[in-house]
């Protein structure tokens, strides 16, 4: 397979997440980059686009055109800037014909939402969004169990992303745009409450019909939600909940998932990513790993932990599949519905907090 040529907008010099990307994109070699504009700040943009050896830009509209218009152009983008930078650049790049690969959560608003999904329905450019954790090998596989049926009908679903690094008053990059609602659009349940639901969603393959929200601002003085706890009901009757904090001190990245069926249970757990547990009614339980995983979403022998950069490392080989013509991996890679549904998610969510906890419908 040829490498796809690859653009990237946002992730420049002391960026987190672009260089989570770049390493992700060249892992399985199946990417190039070649093009950027990692800085609307000129002098920014040009010594971050010489220090990685590529074409320069310091405006992304300037860098679609460009790239569209070259025989070497980039085929694809991936946009690593805040929440708020997601539907301005996606736009741009989709209308230009070039595929774009967007962080989470698709954007800070639902209309900036509305934005990226008109530019891609009437583009011939595939939209994809990186929620990494769905392509680590256990949770496919859990992925897998449940569509086989063998956790039976689903009765509970109970998802957790418990972090504590916001447990102060925001200082740095990260925490303060992730801290200001102009940039974020919602505080925890946009920044890993997406990721919960998600997953959620993603293995147990429903979508809740309606929640019932409380979020908190447990930080004086703070804008956003910092501490969410949602319940969760389904068009099956199943239940659910989801609890996602950045304020529970001596918590890392506590991402759980826990499905319950009427003949089995699932665990898994961020902490141990390599093992999913099985708990069937009337039996022990069993410890799958990678040895038992059919996805063969890995690189190294069972044994040989894989974890956060592999699941972004995933995402681009599977994207770049797709993008050369191999539909037999979209079921797996989240796309503009993912993006979308996390919109959803955020706006009910904040609707039912906004009325004491009411149930909410969570919209398409």
């Amino acid at each position: 397979m040829m490498p796809v040529r690859l653009g990237m907008v946002g992730g420049g010099s002391g960026a987190f997440i672009g260089a989570v990307h770049r390493i992700a994109a060249r892992m399985d070699g199946r990417f190039v980059l070649v093009a950027g504009a990692l800085s609307s700040d000129p002098d920014r943009a040009a010594s971050g686009a010489a220090e990685l050896g590529i074409r320069g830009y310091d405006d992304f509209a300037r860098m679609a055109r460009a790239e569209a218009a070259r025989a070497d152009g980039i085929e694809a983008v991936s946009i690593v800037t805040p929440n708020h930078l997601h539907a301005a650049p996606a736009a741009a790049f989709l209308r230009a014909g070039i595929h774009v690969i967007c962080d989470k959560p698709l954007a800070a608003t639902p209309e900036q939402a509305r934005e990226i999904a008109q530019a891609a329905q009437a583009s011939g450019a595939r939209f994809f969004l990186t929620h990494n954790y769905c392509a680590m090998p256990m949770l496919r596989e859990a992925r897998a169990l449940v569509a086989e049926g063998a956790l039976g009908d689903i009765r509970l679903v109970q998802a957790e992303y418990l972090q504590g690094w916001l447990a102060d008053p925001a200082e740095g990059k990260q925490a303060e745009w992730r801290t200001d609602p102009a940039r974020a659009g919602a505080g925890a349940i946009g920044d890993i409450g997406t990721h919960a639901w998600q997953l959620a969603q993603f293995v147990t393959g429903q979508t809740p019909a309606s929640l019932s929200a409380q979020l908190s601002s447990l930080v004086p003085g703070r804008a956003v939600d910092d501490d969410a706890r949602i319940a969760l009901r389904y068009g099956s009757g199943a239940r659910g909940g989801i609890w996602v904090s950045q304020v529970a001190v001596g918590q890392e990245n506590g991402l759980s998932l826990r499905v319950f069926g009427t003949k089995a249970a699932l665990e898994w757990r961020l902490t141990d990513p390599e093992r999913l547990i099985l708990s069937p009614k009337d039996g022990p339980a069993r410890i799958l790993t990678r040895a038992q995983d059919r996805s063969a979403s890995y690189r190294t022998p069972p044994g040989h932990p894989e974890g956060y950069l592999e699941g972004f490392a995933n995402l681009y080989s599977d994207i770049a599949a797709i993008i050369r013509g191999d539909s037999s991996y979209v079921d797996r890679v989240p796309g503009l519905d993912a993006g979308l549904s996390g919109m959803a998610f955020i706006a009910a969510a904040q609707a039912s907090s906004g009325r004491d906890g009411a149930w909410t419908e969570v919209g398409p």
